[in-house]
C-alpha cells in the first residue's frame, strides 16, 4: 500500500507500512506461534493458514479527531503538539468513507461548528467517527462537548443527505468531559433512522451507535464462518457467548435445537443484538445486559460449549479459573491480543488446543485477531501431565 501520509512523515500509525504485505502476513503467523509455543500439541493441535483480505481500502470505521477551524476544519489524529493532521485521503478507509469525509468536514464549516482545541478547552466538535455498511450505507456522529450546536445540525442536515445519499443515521454524542475517550454516554438521534444493517450474508448484524463491530468487514465474514464451522463439528446443544457485542458469533452459531446466550455490559450493543434476533425469528437465541464473568460464576451450570471475545486486556483470572473449573467441554477463545490470550491459556490447564487460526483484521499494522478452539482433555491424561 501506497500512503502520502506516510511518505511526508505525516502519520506513523501504520507502524508496518514500510513491510511488504506477504512479509507482514507471515510475521504475525510467527510471532502467535511463538507465544503459543507452550500450549500446542504438535500431534493434536491444528493450525490453520492466516485469513488475510484486501490490504488497503478495507477499514469500515473511520474515528477522526477534528481540529483546525471552523473556516478549515481537520479530520484526521491528534500530533504531538496538541494540533490535528489531517488524514481525510487516508488509504485504510473504504471508499464511501473517503468521499464523505470531505462533505463532513464542508458541513462541520456550514454548520459553524467550531472544533475543540485541546490547549484552551474551548470549542464544540470533537470526533466525527464515520461506519460503512456492506451495502455502502453510512451512519455519521458528531461528538460534541455540549448541545450548543445541534440546531445549526439539524438545520444542515438537509444539504448533507442530498450531497450524501448513502447517509442513513445522522447523531450526536455528547462527551462533556475533558477526558481522552473517543464517546459519551448520551446519543442524539437527527435522522429516522438510528441503526445500519451490516449484511454478512445469511446474518444481518443491526448496529446502533456506541456498538461496536469489527473494523474489517470481510475477514470478520471468514472469521464468524471458521467459528461457525468449528461449532457445528463439536454440534453443542447449549452455547454462551461471552462479551457478545452485537451478537455476531451468537447469531452466526445458532442453529434449531440448539440454545445460544449472549452476554455483553454495552446496553446499546445487546438492544442491537436482540433486534437482529427477532429480524431473524431467532427465538432460541437470548441476549443479556451485564457482566460476563459475573453472568457465568452466578450460574448454576455450564454449557456445553463457552465463546470468549474479551477486550485486550483478556478474560483475566477470575473468568478464567471458572472455566478450568466448572466444565464445558468447548471453549472457543477469538483474541485480539496473542499476550493476553497466551496468559489465558496458562490460566486453562483442563483445556487442550485443538485448532487455531490468525486473521490479519488489521493490515499495515502489528495488531491482529487469533481465534482458538480448546477441548477439556480427559480428567485422566490431564493428572497425567
Amino acid at each position: 500500500m501506497r500512503c502520502d501520509y506516510w511518505d511526508a512523515g505525516a502519520c506513523r500509525s501504520c507502524t508496518l507500512l514500510d513491510q511488504p504485505y506477504p512479509l507482514q502476513v507471515s510475521g504475525a503467523d510467527a510471532r502467535v506461534r511463538a507465544l503459543l509455543a507452550d500450549h500446542l500439541d504438535p500431534d493434536r493441535t491444528t493450525w490453520l493458514p492466516v485469513v488475510t483480505g484486501p490490504e488497503a481500502g478495507f477499514r469500515n470505521k473511520a474515528k477522526m479527531v477534528v481540529g483546525g477551524t471552523v473556516e478549515r476544519p481537520h479530520l484526521g489524529v491528534l500530533a504531538a503538539d496538541g494540533t490535528v493532521t489531517d488524514l481525510r485521503e487516508c488509504g485504510l478507509h473504504t471508499a464511501g468513507i473517503r468521499a464523505a469525509l470531505p462533505v463532513l468536514a464542508r458541513t462541520v464549516t456550514a454548520a459553524r461548528v467550531p472544533p475543540w482545541v485541546l490547549a484552551t478547552d474551548r470549542g464544540e466538535l470533537k470526533h466525527v467517527l464515520v461506519t460503512e455498511s456492506p451495502s455502502g450505507e453510512l451512519m455519521v456522529r458528531f461528538v460534541l462537548r455540549s448541545t450548543e450546536a445541534v440546531p445549526r445540525l439539524r438545520k444542515a442536515l438537509p444539504a448533507l443527505l442530498a450531497e450524501l445519499p448513502a447517509l442513513a443515521v445522522v447523531t450526536v454524542n455528547l462527551l462533556p468531559e475533558r477526558r481522552a475517550v473517543l464517546e459519551g454516554a448520551t446519543e442524539i438521534v437527527l435522522t429516522g433512522r438510528d441503526a445500519l444493517d451490516m449484511d454478512l450474508g445469511d446474518v444481518v448484524l443491526h448496529l446502533r451507535p456506541q456498538s461496536f463491530f469489527q473494523t474489517n468487514t470481510a475477514v470478520a465474514r471468514e472469521l464468524y464462518a471458521q467459528a461457525r464451522e468449528w461449532v457445528d463439528e463439536v454440534d453443542p446443544t447449549t452455547v454462551w457467548d461471552l462479551y457478545c457485542g452485537v451478537g455476531g458469533f451468537a447469531l452466526h452459531l445458532a442453529r434449531p435445537g440448539r440454545h445460544v446466550t449472549g452476554v455483553e455490559t454495552s446496553v446499546e450493543a445487546v438492544e442491537s443484538a436482540r433486534r437482529s434476533a427477532a429480524r431473524a425469528g431467532r427465538d432460541d437465541v437470548r441476549f443479556v445486559a451485564g457482566d460476563a464473568t459475573r453472568f457465568a460464576t452466578d450460574q448454576g451450570d455450564a454449557p456445553d460449549l463457552v465463546v470468549v471475545n474479551p477486550p485486550r486486556r483478556g478474560t483475566g483470572p477470575e473468568l478464567a479459573g471458572w472455566l478450568d473449573a466448572s466444565g464445558p467441554s468447548w471453549v472457543l477463545y477469538s483474541s485480539c491480543d496473542p499476550v493476553t490470550l497466551a496468559a489465558d491459556l496458562a490460566a486453562l490447564p483442563a483445556y487442550a488446543v485443538r485448532r487455531v487460526r490468525v486473521f490479519d483484521m488489521f493490515p499495515q499494522t502489528a495488531h491482529l485477531e487469533v481465534a482458538v478452539l480448546l477441548e477439556r482433555r480427559d480428567p485422566r491424561a490431564a493428572a497425567a501431565r
